[in-house]
């Protein structure tokens, strides 16, 4: 085993045992001794994988997909709104839909994108994706019609490169 493997073996074990803790929020010996064993059996089998498989797979953080997440974030915040006001003050104009938004000229990886961001938009749902739809729920049909607009549509293909 190189320094390079242990380095990496010993980065995950640090964060796996750092998560862990953080998940589990107890300090007793004997969880802790199941905390170190879990940590210890998945490093493990990641050492084993990565004799395997040596490809490195990166995700591509750049500016437009940084500068998407955080518009992305804004429309969760004000979709939560409207949907806290939907609920709380106007019970009787709640009128779901179901919506086909069209994706041709997105890569697989601009459509994943933009059917995730779509679910994590509150009020809407990614039902199905295919070749050229995205099938929508949502809870009200104005929803459907700012998502037809195509503005998160443009974002998500330009935060992944695509023209």
């Amino acid at each position: 085993m190189n320094i390079k493997t242990v380095r990496y073996l010993l980065t995950w074990s640090l964060v796996l045992a750092a998560f862990w803790l953080l998940l589990s929020g107890f300090l007793k010996t004997l969880l802790l001794a199941l905390g170190l064993v879990s940590v210890a059996i998945v490093v493990f089998l990641l050492h084993r994988m990565d004799k395997t498989d040596n490809q490195v797979h990166r995700l591509g953080i750049n500016l437009p997909f940084l500068r998407y997440v955080f518009w992305l974030l804004g429309q969760i915040v004000i979709s939560s709104v409207e949907v806290a006001k939907l609920v709380w003050f106007k019970q009787s104009s709640i009128s779901p839909a179901m919506g086909k938004l069209p994706v041709e000229g997105m890569t697989d990886k601009a459509k994943v994108l933009y059917a995730n961001s779509i679910t994590l938009t509150p009020g809407t749902l990614s039902v199905d994706i295919d070749d050229n739809f995205i099938t929508v729920h949502a809870l009200d049909k104005t929803s459907i019609s700012a998502l037809a607009s195509g503005d998160m549509a443009e974002r998500a293909k330009k935060a992944v490169g695509v023209k």
